[in-house]
């Protein structure tokens, strides 16, 4: 029925469309018709003014400009206006920022900053780069993509943050931060409706203070039909389905003007389909994999037949309790308590045919505790911050599978408990040159346990069990020199840690307790941030490089759900970052973010083919997630004021060039091994659109917001990621997963004042 359906919304588009171009077009011309009566600037700003940006990118609030780190912020009204409702949405809203959806997994992200990444979702891997929701860190890919409700800002730490953010942020940190109650009575209602039957209501509210307490709730509840149609024959419904609910809780209780304690609650279930494992290309040579090839397509397939029923279940819920106490007037004592769990069930066809070659299920569960203690003080010249951590987690899957040659049992539990101590001192030398010392060391201990059987290859693995610690003590060093008021220089140097671990789906008892070494990174930084006298332009640049040793790479081996960690070596990753921000017009503001990145393996130490000695095979290994080069252009603009509301518009472009997925070799040496081209992601730009009219006044009560968007605009339908098999998988077998389909609708909302 939705096929129709896009065929009249489609003509309803294209009007919005040609709508919002041509008044973007007129809006480069100021007009006496365009200009409000009276100011209409954002708050934190004057008229005519870019706004104060204030992070909390080490551990205290500061305006961004003054924080000698690569930050990019998203503010509320941009998560709001763009569309941004998860991790997945930022994809590469800042430079060198590559966020993927984990392939056959719509509640897993694959996070890339400046060349960091953790290719496996596996619960037993260690993500590159930290994940923080209201200051408690998340420990695994797997449920990262949840539902952001009530959120404030997101703040995308580039480069290594292991003094004050610790384990596994070695490519960077990205925080997500909710709104605080208010303590005064607000409340605000959407309806969203579009294409393929989505549709969206949020409802968001503060309560008026009760004593001591503060209090605000949000929810949000998001539907839509699958992507992908199923054949009658086939199983369940339709494929790439989203039914997920979100909600939070905030309760802070004001014990006194100098003691506060806050508590978060969040949280998110899904229960949809995943996207289809669309089979790409294979190479045929028994009768099966022969009756398979007719599938086999390199264009985005609406309907597909398939053998196995699929779906996705994850539970999420978390709780933190922050307790603030300003001593005095220079000093405050932090306590950071958090609990989360998850639980994730999922089915997968994952050779996507009407075939039983391939099929998967994972029933994973986790849990994390997690202590912080905090100790931010200041005199007139120096800040400081002291800290105690104390991280544990617990993870168990199940992960059987069905064949084409028999079924496997698979099992790994994994576990890992850390302590860490650190400190950070900023001293003002003089009233422009601040210098900036740092020191962590972390502790940790990692358990593992290891099943498995396989019907038709093989004797069964024995079960077994390791344990293994592993410390590390990672400085850091910045200097800042303020040339004037509006311009900032800043050099740095900083170390990242992650820690070394056991391959949780190796195949081989041997295999599955030698542990793996961590991955160590050294960088070195410069940059600039400047701002304009009339606070109209905000210019930021950086130039880095990052030295990494023992990277932790994924190889899928083609033995069944099987695969192997391997520390590769050494590489080294360089580049360049520019971000600006203009207030061209009063009603005119753009925003542009380009990043350049050069990644390259020095060592990478593997047999070039079967019976040759181990050797450096650098030059012929792809290095994964590493594009050259992201931009992202954003065009805000106000195009008039009526009485009935303001009219606005967003043009939101992003792009990332071409990359691949896994290190694999580029020219195929070995043919018992997968090679990089076959899995090359091509470059991909996408077009998002939205035309808004805001502060619709409906009565003394409110106002209203009704607004038009479409999402992938010009309906690039390319594949974002892969699945090689391998040569090990008998036939090459290779499974693409494609970017969303042009998507659009209508949004109303409404605010109470």
């Amino acid at each position: 029925m939705h096929r129709s359906e896009s065929r009249v919304d489609v003509r309803l588009l294209s009007s919005a469309v040609a709508l919002t171009l041509g008044t973007f077009a007129l809006a480069a011309t100021p007009a006496r018709a365009q200009e409000p009566a009276e100011s209409t600037a954002a708050p934190g700003r004057e008229a005519g003014t870019l706004e104060v940006i204030v992070v909390t990118a080490q551990r205290r609030e500061e305006r961004l400009q003054d924080v000698p780190i690569a930050v990019s912020v998203v503010s509320s009204e941009q998560l709001e206006s763009r569309r941004i409702t998860n991790l997945l949405n930022l994809k590469a809203l800042a430079p060198n920022l590559l966020v993927s959806k984990y392939p056959n997994s719509n509640v897993a992200s694959q996070v890339a900053i400046r060349g960091g990444v953790t290719i496996n979702g596996a619960m037993y891997w260690e993500p590159s780069t930290g994940l923080y929701l209201d200051g408690v860190y998340l420990g695994k890919a797997v449920g990262s993509v949840f539902d952001l409700v009530d959120a404030e800002r997101i703040e995308v730490l580039r480069g290594p943050q292991g003094t004050l953010y610790g384990r596994n942020t070695m490519a960077g940190a990205v925080n997500l931060i909710t709104r605080a109650p208010t303590g005064e009575f607000a409340a605000n209602a959407s309806l969203e409706i579009g294409n393929y039957r989505h549709n969206v209501q949020k409802l968001s509210f503060d309560l008026p203070k009760i004593g001591i307490a503060r209090m605000s709730f949000g929810v949000r509840a998001q539907n839509r039909e699958g992507l992908v149609d199923l054949t009658s024959d086939s199983p369940g419904a339709a494929l790439d389905s989203r039914k997920e609910f979100g909600g939070r809780f905030a309760l802070a209780l004001d014990f006194s003007d100098d003691f506060v304690a806050d508590y978060r609650f969040d949280y998110t279930n899904v229960d949809q389909l995943p996207p289809h494992s669309q089979l790409y290309s294979l190479v045929p040579r028994t009768p099966l994999f022969i009756s398979a090839a007719p599938y086999a397509s390199t264009k985005r397939l609406e309907q597909v037949s398939t053998n196995w029923a699929s779906y996705e279940q994850l539970s999420l819920q978390g709780h933190a309790l922050t307790l603030t106490w300003d001593i005095n007037e220079t000093n405050t004592l932090k306590s950071i308590t958090a609990y989360r769990e998850l639980s994730n069930d999922d089915s997968v066809d994952i050779d996507g045919v009407p075939l039983t070659i391939a099929t998967a299920k994972r029933i994973s569960d986790f849990d994390q505790t997690s202590q912080e203690l905090q100790w931010l003080g200041h005199t007139d010249r120096l800040n400081y911050v002291l800290g105690l951590y104390y991280y544990k987690e617990d993870g168990y899957t199940i992960n059987p599978h069905v064949f084409f040659f028999g079924t496997d049992s698979s099992e790994y539990g994994f576990g890992a408990e850390a302590v860490a101590a650190y400190t950070q001192l900023d001293y003002k030398v003089t009233d422009a040159l601040t210098v900036t010392a740092g020191l962590r060391w972390t502790d940790e201990e990692k358990n593992t346990l290891r099943y498995k059987t396989v019907t038709g290859i093989g004797a069964p693995i024995a079960r077994v069990t390791a344990k293994k610690s592993f410390s590390s003590t990672t400085p850091m060093a910045a200097i800042t020199y303020r040339v004037y008021d509006g311009l900032n220089l800043y050099a740095r140097y900083a170390e990242g840690f992650k820690s070394g671990g056991f391959p949780g789906e190796a195949g081989s008892a041997a295999e599955a307790v030698i542990p793996f070494d961590p991955e160590q990174q050294v960088t070195w930084e410069i940059g600039a941030k400047m701002t304009s006298a009339d606070r109209r332009l905000m210019l930021n640049a950086a130039l880095f490089t990052n030295d990494i040793e023992d990277m932790h790479v994924n190889r899928f081996t083609g033995l069944p759900g099987v695969s192997v960690i391997r520390n590769a070596g050494q590489a080294r990753t360089r580049g360049g970052e520019l971000e600006a921000t203009w207030l061209a017009l009063e009603a005119l503001r753009l925003q542009m973010s380009y990043g350049y990145l050069d990644a390259e393996w020095q060592q990478f130490m593997e047999a070039p083919a079967p019976g040759q000695p181990i050797s450096n095979v650098a030059d012929n290994r792809a290095f994964p997630h590493a594009p050259e080069h992201t931009f992202n252009l954003m065009a805000d603009t106000r195009f008039a004021q009526t009485e009935w509301g303001e009219l606005r518009g967003i043009a939101d472009y992003s792009y990332t060039s071409s990359f691949y997925p896994y290190p694999y070799q580029l020219t195929t040496v070995d043919p018992t091994r997968a090679t990089a081209g076959h899995t090359k992601v091509d470059g991909l730009g996408l077009l998002n659109l939205r035309l808004a009219l805001v502060d619709i006044p409906l009565g003394s009560a409110g106002a209203g917001e009704f607004a038009l968007w479409a999402r992938n605009v010009t309906d690039e339908q390319s594949p974002t990621n892969f699945i090689d098999f391998g040569p090990g998988f008998f036939q090459n077998y290779t499974l693409a997963y494609f970017q969303e389909p042009r998507t659009y609708g209508a949004t109303f909302t409404y605010r109470w004042q």
